[in-house]
C-alpha cells in the first residue's frame, strides 16, 4: 500500500461502524511532555492546540473517544489516572526532568503509578518518540543519541519504562521512503492496510524488544540509506500484555502528512480501542517468527564518539 495522505474525514468514516462498541466514551489521556526534542506535531503555537490534538479531537468526536490533553507530568498519581481508560504518550527525554518544554516532570512515584495502573487492567499506547523517553542510564533534561551506550541491549538492566513499553529508540537516519511489512493484518486498525506500507518518514532504529511482543509492522531495512539501518529487519509497531493491562506502540508519526493519512490514523485508533478493551485482537507473541534477528543492532556509527 502506498502511504498517501487522505482527508481526515475518510478515516473518521472508517471508524463509525465501531463507534457504538463502547457504550460510554473511551477516556484517553494524551500526554505530550517533551523533556527532550519537541516534535512539531505536538507543539502548541500561540496557545492553539497542536496538530495532533486537532486530529484526535475530530477522531474522538466521531468514534466515541474523549480526549484530555496534557503536558503536566506532576499530575500522575493513582487518583489522576483513575479518570482514564487509556493513556497515550507522545513524549521524549528523561520525563523525570523538566527539560526542553518547561512543563512539570513526572515524579518517580508518578512513573510507578502508571506502571501499576496499566498492570491492574488499563491501557497504554505510545507513538513515535515515546520510545525516546526514559533511556537507560540517561538522566537530566534532553537526550543525546550520540552515545555509544545506546548501541547495546541491557535486558533486565534496562530502565523500567523501556521494559514496560517493550522497546527503546537508538537514533534515526535521514528521512526517506522505506517499506514496513504488515505482519498482523487482522489486528484492529491493520485490517485494510494490505501487505506493506511504503512511506516517507523519519524511521527510528529500536532495540530492547520484549520477548512477549505481538509485532504488527516490521521495517524492511535492506536498501535503506545510512549506517543506522545496516541491520536485520526489526519491529516498529507492536502490542503486548502488561499484567492484566495492554500496551501498544507505533514508531511512526513524525511528519504531518503521516498524521494526515488514513493508514496511520487507523493504526492509532485501533491501538487505542484495543488497549481500552473496546475491541479484541490477537496479541500472541510472534517476535521470533516475524523478526528473528531483531536484537542484532547496527554497528556504532563513526560519528558517535561518547
Amino acid at each position: 500500500m502506498s502511504f498517501l495522505p487522505k482527508t481526515l474525514l475518510a478515516v473518521v468514516t472508517l471508524g463509525l461502524s465501531l463507534a457504538g462498541a463502547h457504550a460510554a466514551p473511551l477516556r484517553v489521556l494524551y500526554f505530550t511532555k517533551s523533556s527532550g526534542f519537541e516534535h512539531s506535531v505536538i507543539k502548541h503555537v500561540d496557545g492553539q492546540p497542536s496538530y495532533s490534538e486537532k486530529i484526535f479531537s475530530r477522531i474522538g468526536a466521531a468514534n466515541g473517544l474523549e480526549f484530555t490533553f496534557s503536558k503536566d507530568g506532576s499530575k500522575f498519581s493513582p487518583e489522576y489516572l483513575a479518570q482514564f481508560d487509556v493513556v497515550l504518550f507522545y513524549t521524549s527525554g528523561d520525563l523525570l526532568s523538566v527539560g526542553t518544554d518547561g512543563h512539570p516532570a513526572i515524579t518517580p512515584e508518578g512513573k510507578q503509578a502508571l506502571f501499576d495502573w496499566v498492570a491492574a487492567g488499563h491501557g497504554f499506547v505510545g507513538v513515535h518518540s515515546c520510545s525516546d523517553s526514559c533511556h537507560t542510564g540517561e538522566r537530566g533534561g534532553g537526550n543525546n543519541p550520540q552515545r555509544k551506550q545506546r548501541y547495546k541491549n541491557y535486558g533486565t538492566e534496562a530502565d523500567p519504562f523501556v521494559k514496560f513499553l517493550g522497546g527503546e529508540f537508538i537514533r534515526h537516519g535521514k528521512q526517506q521512503v522505506a517499506t514496513a511489512r504488515v505482519v498482523s493484518p487482522k489486528f484492529p486498525g491493520f485490517e485494510k492496510l494490505g501487505a506493506e506500507l511504503t512511506v516517507m518518514e523519519e524511521w527510528y532504529t529500536l532495540k530492547e524488544f520484549a520477548s512477549n511482543l505481538h509485532v504488527q509492522l516490521v521495517l524492511e531495512t535492506k536498501g535503506m540509506e545510512g549506517g543506522d539501518y545496516q541491520r536485520p529487519p526489526f519491529p516498529i509497531a507492536w502490542a503486548r500484555q502488561h499484567g492484566k493491562g495492554r500496551v501498544a506502540y507505533n514508531a511512526m508519526g513524525h511528519r504531518e502528512d503521516v498524521w494526515d493519512s488514513v493508514a496511520f490514523q487507523s493504526m492509532v485508533l485501533g491501538a487505542l480501542r484495543w488497549a481500552g478493551g473496546v475491541v479484541e485482537g490477537d496479541a500472541t507473541p510472534n517476535l521470533q517468527t516475524v523478526a528473528p534477528d531483531a536484537m542484532t543492532l547496527q554497528p556504532v556509527p563513526e560519528d558517535v564518539k561518547q
